[in-house]
């Protein structure tokens, strides 16, 4: 569903506008909500409503009596929060967030198919570097 990169600049009151060609496949969807919160590699993870559920549910389901997926649980959903685009297609990123993702300005967004992350720029730049050259050691491990 979501597919592409992007660099982006947050605006003067810290407000990100979605990319148009995520704004296009939103509008395909039906989707009018999303959720974000804290992903995985200090960058930021943005779902759509339905698939937040999914994510939801499927984390629930967690045991609660181990500190890994109590841990797990506490960092992901606490720091989630539902945004709706405005107008211009601007959500505006909490503090909290921005902070954990070290994020200024500068982001860069890409789609993860069910997912829009949002990176700090000069931290993508440096987990692109350090990644592309194990994409093809890595896809031989996982795909058969």
């Amino acid at each position: 569903m979501f597919y592409g990169e992007f660099e982006h600049t947050l605006d003067r009151k810290g407000r990100l506008i979605i990319p148009s060609r995520f704004r296009e496949a939103a509008r395909e969807h039906y989707i009018e909500r999303f959720f974000i919160t804290r992903g995985l590699d200090k960058c930021l993870f943005m779902f759509a409503e339905d698939e937040w559920r999914l994510q939801e549910q499927r984390f629930k389901s967690m045991s609660f009596t181990r500190s890994e997926f109590r841990c797990f649980n506490r960092l992901y959903f606490s720091g989630a929060c539902a945004v709706v685009p405005d107008k211009q297609a601007r959500i505006l990123i909490p503090y909290y967030l921005k902070e954990y993702a070290g994020i200024k300005r500068e982001v860069y967004i890409i789609g993860v198919s069910n997912r829009i992350e949002v990176w700090n720029l000069d931290s993508w730049k440096s987990y692109y570097e350090e990644s592309k050259g194990k994409f093809e050691e890595v896809a031989e491990k996982l795909i058969e």
